[in-house]
């Protein structure tokens, strides 16, 4: 078993329960984990025998892209499509952060962790 994990992948995005967060928009921070074997890959040395992580930025891109209103709502849709696109992957762990949110607060980023594994 092996993990691939792509780190703080940024995306501005249009998520939140506001209107005027819909409508303005704000930055976030992605970081997805996934478990899969990596062994074939590890003595192979062929991109095909791995989880190619470019692919994994393509899907948090594509998700990102379509407004929510809330955090949890995307990490599960970048998950889904993880399990539907690329078959290796055994569990993921989705974390979603939403950088200087509006909540009247001196707060960096909120972030929610979804985990969730092949059925």
């Amino acid at each position: 078993m092996g993990t691939v994990h792509v780190e703080n992948i940024r995306v501005y995005a249009h998520h939140g329960c506001l209107a005027e967060e819909t409508i303005v928009g704000s930055d976030y921070l992605v970081n997805v984990l996934v478990k899969t074997n990596l062994s074939k890959a590890a003595v192979s040395d062929n991109l095909i025998d791995t989880v190619d992580y470019v692919h994994i930025n393509k899907i948090v891109e594509a998700e990102m892209a379509i407004p929510s209103k809330l955090l949890e709502h995307v990490a599960k849709r970048i998950s889904d499509r993880i399990f539907s696109e690329i078959s290796m992957v055994t569990k993921s762990e989705i974390a979603v952060s939403k950088i200087n949110p509006p909540i009247n607060g001196d707060v960096e980023k909120v972030t929610i962790i979804l985990k969730s594994k092949r059925r």
